[in-house]
């Protein structure tokens, strides 16, 4: 009877965590459904709106104007706080607030190291070891729609999601296509690090992660990009 008591246990401990791990695959599979149920397609959705101010075969520098995103911190993996934040996020902009209001979904979904040790892991040069299973703190940030305002958005029920006005910025941007894994995102980061000092490009805070698609999209058609902020002196390093 003993064993059997164990084995009910560890089939109830196993059960626990499954409902756990697909709970947040699904809410980070709804989340990103709404990039292409909310206007058909990735790229029918609302972007920041920016200007290409030069070019070059590794990047774009880019000017932004300002946005408003709701954002989250979440600590985990790289492979595993996506999922965590997906949900907080997903929540809000889907009725989980004050107004109970749902908001339309935009692109893209952006995520940046929250900590010096994991902005110091994800700008170190890609080596055969993996560091996916390093916990870290991330922020992931949903972004508003253009009409929306600080007065006009609905406060969050959920106390670790708030709302945050991202000023207008220069950024230089490399873009991607393939899957979302650590080794890719930092394989095309040091890409665009490596360019920008190359060219003498000064630079400010951590790289950004940009997602522009949903999950079942095919790797080879995502829209994947690296952004940093750069020095507005230097943006015409990329046109000499």
């Amino acid at each position: 009877m003993e064993a059997i008591e164990v084995c009910k246990s560890l089939v109830s401990v196993f059960l626990g965590n499954y409902r756990a791990y697909m709970s947040n695959r699904i809410a980070m599979a709804l989340a990103l459904t709404m990039l292409v149920l909310n206007g058909g397609n990735a790229m029918a959705i609302e972007r920041p709106q920016y200007d290409v101010l030069a070019s070059t075969d590794d990047y774009e520098i880019r000017r932004y104007d300002s946005y408003i995103v709701a954002e989250t911190d979440v600590e985990g993996t790289y492979k595993t706080a996506g999922n965590k934040a997906f949900k907080i996020l997903a929540g809000y902009i889907f009725g989980d607030n004050r107004a109970s209001e749902k908001m339309a979904m935009t692109a893209p979904v952006e995520s940046r190291p929250a900590s010096e040790s994991v902005t110091m892991k994800m700008t170190a040069p890609v080596t055969s070891s993996a560091s996916a299973d390093e916990a870290g703190l991330y922020t992931y940030s949903f972004v508003m729609e253009k009409k929306s305002t600080r007065e006009t958005l609905p406060l969050p029920n959920d106390p670790r999601v708030r709302i945050r006005v991202v000023p207008a910025r220069t950024v230089a941007v490399h873009r991607y296509s393939g899957s979302w894994s650590e080794k890719n995102y930092a394989k095309h980061e040091r890409v665009l690090l490596d360019a920008l000092a190359y060219d003498g490009v000064s630079t400010r805070g951590a790289p950004i992660s940009a997602r522009y698609n949903a999950p079942f999209t095919p790797w080879f058609m995502r829209r994947n990009e690296v952004m940093i902020e750069i020095e507005r002196e230097a943006q015409g390093a990329a046109d000499e």
